[in-house]
């Protein structure tokens, strides 16, 4: 098979497990990437052609861009090489070029603790921002996600949530029932009809609102801590991994719950293994 014809099928294998926006960034790479291979067939050539190749796909573009292309390349490989059973390595799989291309570690950000969440949260006398806190920091929801959300999403104790990251038409968030209650309450006394947002503020505004609750307790808080906080409340409080991922977090992979998950300290190791052995 031609490398074109590898593209293609590639690309339709692309669009049963991605959603759009991964697509167009997977699109960039391919287009670059067919000229310089144009007539040539699936094979051992690549081994030779991998690093320059990767080079001028990646020239003068940003460290990160670099990296994602890269990784987009890697993945096209890796693909075709498994789909036509080839005896060949994958050419981004040398030490060099995963060296040159690997993504630097980064510090795991501090998530808040529950009692700050909890007072941060208790304070919030507005009913509007404090469902919109509970959302995330309870439910695990995005903040986009939340700003999306219509009264006719809501039914009992779930939100159908429309156009999620994920990719898929929708998908479904679940509440505690004191947070169905008071969503119940603020729906009512906004006299909000089906068609109206919940929350017709932007995403700005979340912000601004989120960190200045976190100054008043003297500590650094973004929107996305709240979707952390809600992922690892549960994980310390025996939630298996599972209901984490795909429940709260909806997550298609457990390795990106994982990276959630916040870091676990020296007291609540020895808590956790006078849990788990007693005292």
């Amino acid at each position: 098979m031609k490398t074109k014809g590898a593209i293609s099928l590639f690309q339709t294998y692309q669009r049963s497990s991605h959603r759009k926006r991964t697509l167009q960034g997977y699109l960039v790479m391919l287009n670059q990437f067919k000229a310089p291979l144009r007539g040539n067939g699936v094979g051992k050539h690549w081994l030779r052609r991998g690093i320059p190749l990767l080079e001028s796909l990646t020239q003068g573009l940003t460290r990160s861009t670099r990296r994602l292309r890269y990784g987009q390349l890697k993945a096209f490989f890796n693909f075709v090489i498994n789909r036509f059973d080839l005896d060949i390595k994958n050419p981004c799989n040398t030490s060099l070029l995963s060296k040159t291309f690997r993504t630097p570690k980064q510090s795991p950000r501090k998530i808040p603790d529950k009692e700050a969440i909890d007072e941060i949260i208790y304070n919030t006398k507005n009913l509007r921002d404090r469902l919109i806190l509970e959302l995330q920091a309870r439910c695990g929801l995005r903040v986009g996600e939340s700003l999306k959300i219509r009264v006719s999403d809501i039914s009992e104790r779930k939100i159908v949530l429309r156009e999620p990251k994920s990719g898929k038409e929708a998908e479904v968030a679940y509440m505690p029932e004191p947070i169905a209650k008071r969503l119940e309450e603020y729906i009512r006394t906004q006299n909000l009809g089906p068609d109206d947002r919940l929350f017709p503020v932007s995403y700005s505004t979340v912000r601004s609102m989120i960190k200045g609750l976190g100054e008043q307790l003297k500590i650094s808080i973004r929107p996305h801590d709240l979707r952390r906080h809600s992922a690892t409340y549960a994980s310390r409080n025996g939630v298996p991994l599972e209901i984490v991922s795909k429940v709260i977090l909806r997550h298609q992979d457990l390795k990106t719950t994982q990276a959630y998950l916040g870091r676990v300290s020296e007291m609540e190791a020895i808590r956790w293994m006078d849990i788990i052995h007693g005292k």
